[in-house]
């Protein structure tokens, strides 16, 4: 069965390119979504991939990322055809498989939806706070003012929201792999209820709450496999964002049970690119 393959790219059109170069693949169908705001010539993207037309600025911490997902979503969902997985990329990102192996990995785990998720709240991820109270990070200085005006007066009155449709909030990476059914169930379900966008617009850092509560308050939720089979590091508990990986991670990233690592740069990582080759070449029999 096909596999698909979505690019997110904010940067670095030759990195980019090169991930694109090493998924090519009969079975594999690839599309990038450029960041609006990012200085890459769409023209220059490598020809094996498909691009989606729907472009947006994308800003850290803002439903933009989320938002910029689903567009991606839908023109896949409508034009793709069949196939088995969605795998959903950064730019930054490295294959850790050969392309033969890799598509014995998603074939072994067909009946599962891939997704790095924990149920939030004090006895989970105590990030309760991102949806209990009203965040713009990414709109403009009125918005913001308004989200704090209104938060104060929900704190002073002892007040929080729920989560919309009265769900469990789950959270987890931003990075998975789901199902084509389960893709076209979050498009039809966000199609169909506009209160789900609504209520996440106004969600810290959305991209990382969103995806895991629609599937897992829905029936994928029981398909569940709770690991998405990238390699990340944390440089500091609590940090905002991943460490950059450098030659100094390579055997940590070369034992992890992982089809993907991130996050890369390609000055910051020269080092360890070559060594990642190496060990992807190293996998084929």
């Amino acid at each position: 069965m096909r596999q698909v393959f979505l690019i997110h790219a904010h940067k670095d059109l030759a990195q980019l390119n090169a991930l694109v170069g090493q998924l090519l693949d009969d079975e594999f169908l690839i599309y990038v979504n450029l960041d609006a705001k990012a200085a890459i010539d769409a023209a220059a993207v490598h020809p094996g991939a498909r691009q989606v037309r729907r472009r947006i600025a994308i800003h850290w911490g803002d439903f933009s990322q989320v938002e910029a997902t689903l567009h991606s979503m839908r023109q896949i969902v409508a034009e793709a055809g069949a196939f088995d997985k969605l795998v959903f990329l950064s730019g930054q990102d490295a294959p850790l498989l050969p392309n033969r192996r890799l598509k014995q990995a998603l074939t072994a785990l067909a009946g599962c939806e891939l997704l790095d998720c924990v149920r939030v709240g004090a006895a989970g991820w105590p990030c309760d706070e991102r949806y209990q109270y009203f965040h713009r990070d990414g709109a403009g200085a009125l918005a913001q003012l308004a989200c704090r005006a209104a938060n104060r007066a929900m704190r002073l009155a002892g007040l929080e929201r729920g989560m919309v449709n009265g769900w469990q909030a789950w959270g987890g990476s931003s990075w998975w792999t789901l199902s084509r059914a389960c893709v076209a169930a979050i498009v039809a379900q966000v199609r169909d209820d506009p209160a789900i966008v609504r209520f996440f617009r106004s969600v810290s850092c959305a991209d990382e709450l969103f995806f895991q509560t629609l599937v897992m308050n829905s029936p994928f939720g029981a398909r569940v496999l709770p690991h998405n089979f990238r390699h990340i590091q944390w440089s500091a508990a609590g940090a905002r964002n991943p460490k950059v990986l450098d030659a100094g991670d390579f055997e940590a990233i070369r034992a992890a049970d992982a089809h993907f690592c991130r996050k890369l740069d390609g000055t910051a990582s020269a080092a360890l690119l070559p060594l990642l080759r190496a060990l992807r070449e190293s996998r084929a029999p």
